[in-house]
């Protein structure tokens, strides 16, 4: 498996043939709008994709989407809807988002909406767990949308956790189902009120301590509301001594495992 991080949580999953986009989010630098007022009205996003991102995408064959709906451009803007639309890519998604995303020209393909049990995909299997991305007036505002955990012969297992907290049911998960692999938000997002609406350091490093596996964060310095850094969080990670299991990618490098 190879895990390739192209920006935010806009990340290309590699499973022989299949190549699984996620989330993507491909406008040019400074497109979109800010998420914060205070503190300067930083255009979104922050950086441009990376120099491999056009040869990259060309090899996608299905996407997937953990969330999308309430403005959440940062997992789906106008040029992925474009760029999956004009490719016809199939979107593996939830049927909550099934009609949005049909209703904007999209190939959605819904996943059974029990979370206990998995379901085909591919190769393999899938579940879904939900997210909480966020708690409070600003949590029922917010889109929640729910993380996967892909299971494909041969692989490891990869835990994609879309934008959540963590939470008691985020934790059973992982305990539950042990991924060797898993993707979490890092950035520590949030708005002009209310808490972090993500994870940041201090629930990754907890969030470390709940699994075996390989941590991999994303969703940092490519958005205006995300005040987390790389630099902040490996610092944070060594203090804690878990350095070696987590890993925080540049945006074009790609893992494999």
């Amino acid at each position: 498996m190879q895990i390739l991080q192209l920006r935010n949580a806009t990340l290309i999953v590699s499973f022989g043939m299949h190549r699984i986009l996620v989330d993507p989010m491909l406008a040019p630098r400074a497109t979109l709008p800010p998420l914060r007022v205070l503190g300067g009205r930083l255009r979104n996003p922050l950086v441009d994709l990376p120099a491999c991102a056009d040869e990259a995408l060309s090899g996608v064959t299905h996407c997937l989407i953990t969330h999308c709906q309430k403005g959440h451009f940062d997992h789906l803007d106008r040029a992925g809807k474009r760029w999956l639309r004009e490719r016809n890519i199939p979107v593996i998604c939830t049927p909550h988002d099934a009609a949005h995303l049909r209703a904007r020209g999209l190939d959605a393909r819904p996943l059974p909406t029990d979370h206990a049990q998995p379901s085909a995909f591919l190769d393999g299997r899938i579940r879904t767990v939900r997210c909480t991305h966020g708690r409070g007036l600003v949590g029922r505002l917010m889109e929640h949308g729910v993380g996967y955990l892909i299971e494909m012969p041969g692989e490891p297992s990869l835990y994609l956790s879309g934008d959540t907290l963590l939470t008691p049911d985020v934790e059973a998960f992982v305990r539950a189902h042990r991924p060797d692999i898993s993707v979490v938000p890092a950035g520590g997002a949030k708005f002009d009120i209310g808490s972090e609406i993500i994870m940041g350091a201090p629930e990754v490093i907890d969030f470390c301590g709940i699994t075996a596996g390989v941590v991999i964060a994303n969703h940092l310095e490519a958005l205006g509301h995300c005040p987390e850094t790389r630099a902040g969080l490996a610092d944070a990670a060594r203090r804690a001594g878990i350095g070696d299991r987590l890993r925080i990618p540049r945006d074009g490098e790609q893992m494999t495992f």
